[in-house]
């Protein structure tokens, strides 16, 4: 080992250079997510209304009871035809043209006046009919439909006399809703017809204004209202738009979050200008809603171009999707502990800083609320002590300083994946001073003209290169050491390769670190740490350096036992290896090895389809509650004593077991680097988590050799003449 970094100085010389870059890029970040640590917590008006109908109070008890708890911001969403007719007293209805007509003498529930109107004009199935009766609910569906529909596209007629108004809108077939596909079937249970029905439309579920009572109702409980607008292409036009904000300003609203309801930004019709004069001018930041599968944000026309156009004045939403809020007494949790901790989780993980709150529903009865206040207060009480613990304050959501590696800095991380990858060659295969020179200069210049060349792209490029190329050199490392540690410590004591696996783990551990650094530092934009750019090819940069563990294998211990040169991949290792005769315990291994492999690559990301058990997550949130970041299982339980085992079986010449040891420890080598893919996780939980695990790790890895160990003794003392005259 200690000629290869000799004969390797300066291309290791070179390579901490570019290091030295990733750590600039890394140090700015650390500054900007240390700056970036307060959050805030916005009431759903709807699902609070809903609750309060299941319990003893009114929706004012409830808000009151939220204020005491510090929230004092409430988002109240825009009424549309539905909500009226749904959701209030008021005498509204709606509906699509094509099931009015389906009803006979359907004509004879409407004016002659308007009629004729609507004959004239000529109307299809796919307009929507509307009616309201009272001097408020026609006032308001009047009002609504003006301001926000242009007059070409509806025809209206009021009746003042009978405080009516009557409304066709002019639907098309592209904002109609359907039903699900259904077939109809004969008495034999034949096949005879498929059909979809028209349902409803979206212009039903168009914003036209927030309602007086409801907005009267938060501001008396002194709390802030945070609107929230649908909007749906087609029916979002400037418009619109100067609609939408002259109904804030009619009730003195100044929303301290701009949340995107629907399916855009306001005004999209006609392009981002508008919500993004809006932006810039009032200082608001605007929401991105993550997705249910915590990953990215969920699709919202104009909301990125907004972003990126307002600087990045932007702040991540997280919404109480359905299935979190049945998480009440979840995992055998006596309240809402699996709750808060998907919220913990959240803030400190994943940059969320304004948390959409929705009320608890029972697990085993998904309408039914938990109305019991003093639930609420706990959690929340309990959820502001742990952000606490890592620096956050409850208060007005703080916005993330644009940040923006330099390109030279990104074109450095690269030419250092470039070198790392020459480095990886030359521990595997020999060449020349003069040819890796070659290598090193053409390596630099590929990475220098693709970022001329496609400068985003490389980006990515440059990440995974640094993923795999640093992943593998950590594999080769230890790979190295075990086999230079079965040359050298033959006769050594258990406690002496205890020494030498803790060694062997740390330095191969500190590899993986700095290759999660060069992956990290290129990726260290706002645009990755909001999750509106995301780095993919995670799974293959994990299983690449497992798969290079066979060639370095081959290249330090070769196959059989004609090994001549030690860091050489030999033609005879692989043809020896070609020439291997296949017997059924191999490819039983071989399954298994492949099953678990499926299985640990299918566990990785959020929206993995294998489901961890509730003892593991329970497991999980222990550590998590614990520490200041939960190390990574398979790392600490699995991998990094693996690789200490490894050292073991390697010195006491076990073969077999230094392959499979070798193979599981690898795991967790790219599990660290892993840990820095995920861009939108603040570095020192990345840092916290690689240094639990190490810990951990080792402390199980002593376990589990002086327990081998003691095991092997008693092979070798009762069993290996047996063994050995039963094999002969």
């Amino acid at each position: 080992m200690k000629a290869f970094i000799k004969e390797n100085r300066l291309l290791l010389i070179l390579i901490l250079i570019t290091v030295i870059a990733a750590t600039v890029t890394i140090a700015a970040r650390i500054n900007v997510e240390r700056e970036n640590k307060t959050y805030d917590v916005v009431l759903d008006y709807n699902e609070i209304a809903a609750m309060a109908e299941q319990s003893d109070h009114d929706v004012s008890w409830w808000l009151s009871q939220f204020k005491k708890m510090g929230i004092n911001k409430v988002g109240l969403t825009e009424e549309s035809i539905i909500t009226l007719m749904e959701d209030t007293e008021l005498d509204v209805t709606g509906e699509v043209m094509y099931n009015i007509t389906c009803k006979a003498g359907w004509r004879e529930d409407y004016p002659a006046e308007f009629l004729n109107a609507i004959e004239e004009k000529g109307y299809d199935r796919f307009d929507v009919l509307v009616e309201a009766r009272g001097k408020e609910a026609t006032e308001f569906i009047t009002k609504g439909i003006e301001s926000r529909i242009d007059a070409d596209r509806y025809i209206m007629m009021k009746s003042d006399a009978e405080h009516a108004v009557y409304c066709l809108i002019d639907g098309t077939a592209d904002v109609t809703l359907y039903s699900e596909l259904y077939k109809y079937m004969n008495s034999k249970k034949g096949g005879f017809a498929e059909r979809a029905d028209i349902e409803s439309s979206k212009i039903m579920y168009m914003s036209l204004g927030l309602l007086p009572e409801k907005v009267k109702l938060v501001q008396d409980a002194g709390m802030n209202i945070e609107p929230r607008t649908l909007s749906y292409n087609g029916w979002n036009d400037t418009n619109y738009a100067k609609a939408v904000i002259a109904g804030y300003e009619k009730y003195g609203i100044k929303p301290d979050y701009l949340i995107v309801g629907g399916e855009a930004v306001i005004g999209y019709d006609d392009g981002i200008d508008f919500a993004k004069d809006y932006i810039i001018g009032s200082g608001i930041p605007i929401g991105m809603i993550e997705n249910t599968t915590q990953l990215q944000n969920i699709l919202q026309y104009g909301v990125t171009d907004v972003t990126t156009s307002s600087d990045y004045n932007a702040v991540r939403v997280f919404s109480v999707w359905d299935y979190i809020q049945y998480r009440y007494q979840y995992y055998g949790y006596e309240g809402a502990e699996e709750i808060e901790n998907t919220l913990f989780r959240a803030v400190t993980e994943r940059n969320v800083r304004v948390i959409y709150f929705k009320p608890f529903k029972e697990l085993k009865d998904t309408r039914t609320y938990i109305t019991n206040a003093d639930e609420y207060a706990q959690m929340f009480s309990n959820l502001e002590a742990r952000l606490e613990k890592h620096g956050f304050s409850f208060g007005q959501a703080s916005v993330m300083r644009h940040i923006e590696p330099s390109t030279l800095l990104r074109v450095l991380v690269g030419i250092g994946a470039a070198l790392g990858a020459v480095l990886l060659i030359r521990a595997a295969v020999p060449i020349n001073k003069k040819l890796t020179y070659i290598l090193c200069g053409l390596g630099a210049l590929a990475v220098i003209a693709a970022y001329f060349v496609m400068p985003n792209t490389s980006i990515l490029i440059t990440a995974f290169a640094a993923a795999v190329v640093f992943g593998c050199l950590s594999v080769t490392f230890a790979t190295a050491q075990t086999r230079f540690l079965a040359e050298q410590g033959g006769d050594a004591g258990l406690c002496k390769i205890i020494g030498y696996g803790i060694i062997t783990l740390a330095v191969a551990v500190g590899i993986s670190l700095i290759g999660g650094m060069m992956t990290a530092g290129p990726l260290s934009a706002t645009s990755f740490m909001l999750e509106i750019d995301i780095f993919r090819g995670v799974k293959i940069s994990q299983l690449l350096p497992i798969a290079w563990f066979a060639v370095a294998y081959l290249a330090f211990y070769g196959y059989g036992a004609r090994k001549k040169h030690i860091g050489r991949l030999e033609l005879h290792d692989i043809r020896d290896l070609m020439g291997l005769q296949i017997k059924v315990w191999m490819l039983l291994g071989l399954a298994v090895v492949g099953a678990v492999g499926y299985y640990y690559i299918a566990r990785t990301g959020h929206d993995s389809s294998i489901e961890v058990s509730s003892m593991e997550m329970l497991f999980r949130n222990k550590l998590e509650e614990l520490l200041v970041a939960r190390p990574r299982t398979k790392e600490f339980l699995f991998a990094f004593p693996a690789i200490m085992m490894m050292v073991y079986c390697s010195v006491k010449k076990l073969r077999i077991f230094t392959i499979v040891f070798g193979v599981c420890g690898t795991v967790g080598l790219t599990s660290v680097i892993n840990t820095f893919m995920h861009i939108r996780t603040p570095l020192y939980l990345g840092f916290a988590r690689t240094g639990y695990s190490l810990v951990f790790g080792m402390i199980i890895g002593i376990v589990g050799m002086v327990i081998f160990d003691l095991l092997y003794r008693l092979y070798r003392k009762y069993l290996k003449e047996k063994v050995d005259r039963a094999l002969a």
